[in-house]
């Protein structure tokens, strides 16, 4: 990458830059919904007032777990993967699809069929078959490396990132906070351990020789943007969606980014990587697909004349189920 100072960027300082540039965008979105809702002819300081009571409410201490979280899990990836290839680290953090289901059980009471668990495990061993043409060559001699650290502190993120992500989900269809509201609050509190944390105790003496930006090209701050924007989605992901889903879409981008290594790096294509890419393409058909192998509108389709045609004048049968005139349809669904 480009290079405008002898040393590379603070990680640290990244990190905090990235939550403040989240904070700001969700400052600002949250302000726009605000002033919907006062109306354009509120002054600007009721709507401002209103935010402020939005943000601080009682229960706004909820979201300061998961940003403490988060920053934690952000940590122990740059322990991770300062401690091992790149490819392990790819192969074992996808054990954060596992604990994301598992807390998504224990946490949301939400009931995985057998067909979904076995589509998290094989998407699991998917991504590693994926991996393992990386995977197989050996570790540099570095002495600076420890396998047992990287593998340690990469088993703890993943187990964080699933607690702190379906955490998030609770609280976040919970309560009828609005999602650019509880945004503004978790980037908030993930600001003190990201600057005092980070910045200060871990790199806050080199910061002081060097300077906060020492090292910034535009290579990094389209990295913090792309950080940014990217965890403003994946909150949009669990609102809309959930943190299963959210895994499965960051385990199809390392597939994505396997082909693009393919016109940007001549990366070669290997059998391991076509089994891989299948197994993890059908795992994710699989986890969406019904439960059973007819869909389930098929399973629950009633010939017309194997029903109660006859109808009172208030349109509900004698059995006092509502039909459907035979001239209309050739057929009748069946309602649960």
């Amino acid at each position: 990458m480009p290079k405008t100072s002898a040393n590379r960027y603070f990680t640290s300082t990244a990190v905090f830059l990235n939550e403040l540039l989240k904070l700001s965008i969700s400052i600002w979105v949250a302000y726009l919904e605000r002033r919907k809702i006062d109306g354009s002819k509120a002054p600007v300081a009721k709507s401002i007032k209103h935010l402020c009571g939005d943000v601080f409410r009682p229960d706004n201490w909820k979201l300061a777990i998961p940003a403490c979280l988060y920053t934690l899990q952000n940590s122990l990836q740059y322990i991770a993967v300062s401690n091992l290839d790149a490819a392990t680290f790819q192969v074992t953090y996808q054990l954060k699809i596992l604990t994301t289901a598992l807390f998504s059980v224990l946490m949301l009471h939400r009931n995985l069929t057998a067909k979904k668990w076995a589509s998290l495990i094989m998407l699991t061993v998917g991504i590693a078959i994926v991996q393992l043409p990386a995977a197989t060559r050996s570790m540099p001699d570095n002495p600076e490396m420890s396998r047992i650290i990287g593998l340690i502190s990469v088993a703890v993120a993943c187990t964080i990132s699933g607690l702190a992500g379906v955490y998030f989900e609770k609280v976040l269809k919970g309560s009828n906070t609005t999602l650019w509201v509880r945004n503004v609050q978790l980037s908030f509190y993930s600001l003190f351990p990201a600057f005092f944390i980070g910045v200060v105790a871990k790199d806050g003496k080199e910061i002081l020789e060097r300077g906060f930006f020492d090292g910034y090209n535009n290579v990094v701050w389209s990295a913090i943007g792309c950080q940014a924007l990217g965890g403003i989605v994946v909150a949009l992901c669990v609102n809309y969606a959930d943190n299963i889903a959210k895994n499965f879409a960051t385990s199809i981008s390392i597939l994505l980014s396997f082909i693009a290594s393919i016109y940007c790096f001549d990366f070669e294509v290997t059998v391991n990587f076509m089994i891989g890419a299948g197994i993890v393409l059908f795992a994710t058909w699989l986890y969406s697909s019904p439960d059973g192998l007819i869909p389930k509108w098929k399973q629950e389709y009633i010939p017309l004349e194997q029903t109660d045609s006859k109808a009172d004048h208030d349109g509900k049968s004698h059995e006092g189920e509502e039909t459907v005139g035979k001239s209309s349809i050739d057929g009748l669904k069946r309602s649960d």
